[in-house]
């Protein structure tokens, strides 16, 4: 991977989040979410994949990475984040093959792994990228959706190329 971040869509608008990976030259979105639904208007797996499409972001929903509904359960049952994450990488650790595939499919890509915590610290997410992060050899970089509109369309960027970038002064 060319780079390596993750993502929370918590209280944003679309608009807003397409633009945040715009901003950064992200062009593969991997959800780790384990059921790709949303009750937040554009995050849903369908209607989130069209909307990436149009700004030629790739989309791939990977459920294998997602935190199992049992140690989600628990979580919401006791808030106990520690037992969480205990719980939540030893199921990683099952899925190491999954995470090898992953590395070697977009190891040209700016990926960025996104799941619903807006606080990454609170979410599965830093530990796969925590986990990615040591096959590919980069740093995972935590994004916040940067913006505040209501409403409106994203204007089309022009996508850069291999090779291409802004030329030095």
């Amino acid at each position: 991977m060319t780079n390596l971040f993750t993502i929370g869509y918590e209280g944003a608008q679309l608009a807003d989040f397409i633009r945040s990976l715009i901003s950064c030259g992200v062009d593969t979105l991997v959800d780790v979410r384990e059921l790709p639904l949303s009750r937040r208007k554009g995050f849903s797996k369908t209607p989130l994949a069209a909307a990436l499409k149009e700004h030629g972001i790739c989309y791939v929903h990977n459920r294998w990475l997602g935190a199992p509904k049992p140690i989600r359960n628990r979580l919401r049952e006791t808030g106990d984040y520690v037992t969480y994450f205990r719980q939540f990488n030893a199921y990683l650790e099952t899925q190491s093959a999954v995470l090898e595939k992953l590395a070697k499919d977009y190891a040209e890509s700016a990926v960025v792994l996104m799941c619903f915590e807006k606080d990454p610290s609170e979410c599965h997410r830093s530990a796969v990228a925590r986990e990615l992060a040591r096959i590919v050899a980069a740093e995972p970089v935590h994004l916040q959706v940067q913006g505040g509109s209501r409403r409106g369309s994203i204007p089309k960027a022009p996508r850069l190329h291999s090779g291409q970038g802004v030329p030095a002064a």
